[in-house]
């Protein structure tokens, strides 16, 4: 029992100072190799400590090891970008004047959804209010808001479609049928609802529509009075 508490401290130790060395951003925000290295960190600190027929000593030296390696791949991710970008990744631009681009958000295994929920986490309800969104190389959101993006979201807009496909709850909500919706589509164009990359409405009837490949648009539909 002692033996186990014993090596246990030493491995905490050994652990502790290589996590410190590699530096403030290695507790904040990862870049993906980063994230692989603290897992491995991890596993390797657990064998030496839970079994006693391995060597303390194998445990520190591999747990050194992967410093090294990281250091390595600091210095290339540092002094060439062409590295960087293969290593670390880059920013992916999901929504952009034109509106939300799906070839992004599908590179990063995303959906129009995943977008329109990492934006009213950012405190942007409507898709026509923000200029910019991307996704930095380490998994976080950033948004750029258009000015005046205040007025632009005077109604919480609902899904109507999403890639293709009604949300009956949704629809519901409008007090519409599925058939108004699709004479609306017409009118802009569109006969096949497959085509429909994301339409959104809010209460006061403004409507966000984009196509896939097509530049988003933003209509009324006349609603005589706000229906949320």
């Amino acid at each position: 029992m002692g033996l186990i508490f014993f090596r246990t401290i030493i491995i905490f130790i050994a652990t502790l100072i290589v996590m410190r060395l590699m530096g403030k951003r290695q507790i904040g925000e990862m870049q993906p190799y980063e994230l692989v290295i603290t897992l491995i960190i991890a596993d390797l600190a657990c064998i030496p400590m839970a079994d006693n027929s391995i060597p303390l000593l194998y445990g520190v030296i591999a747990i050194l090891t992967i410093y090294f390696l990281h250091q390595i791949i600091c210095l290339i991710d540092l002094n060439f970008a062409k590295a960087k970008a293969i290593v670390s990744g880059v920013p992916s631009v999901v929504l952009n004047k034109n509106g939300i681009d799906d070839t992004q958000l599908k590179k990063n295994n995303l959906d129009v959804s995943d977008l329109i929920e990492s934006l009213r986490v950012e405190g942007y309800f409507a898709l026509d209010a923000v200029q910019y969104a991307l996704y930095e190389a380490e998994g976080t959101f950033s948004a750029l808001p258009k000015a005046g993006y205040e007025e632009m979201q005077k109604s919480l807009p609902i899904v109507l479609v999403d890639e293709g496909k009604f949300d009956e709850k949704n629809i519901e909500l409008t007090q519409k049928d599925k058939k108004y919706y699709l004479d609306v589509l017409k009118k802009q164009g569109c006969e096949d609802i497959e085509r429909v990359l994301v339409m959104t409405v809010d209460g006061n009837g403004k409507v966000y529509f984009q196509q896939k490949g097509e530049k988003y648009k933003v209509f009324e539909l006349g609603w005589e009075k706000a229906l949320w």
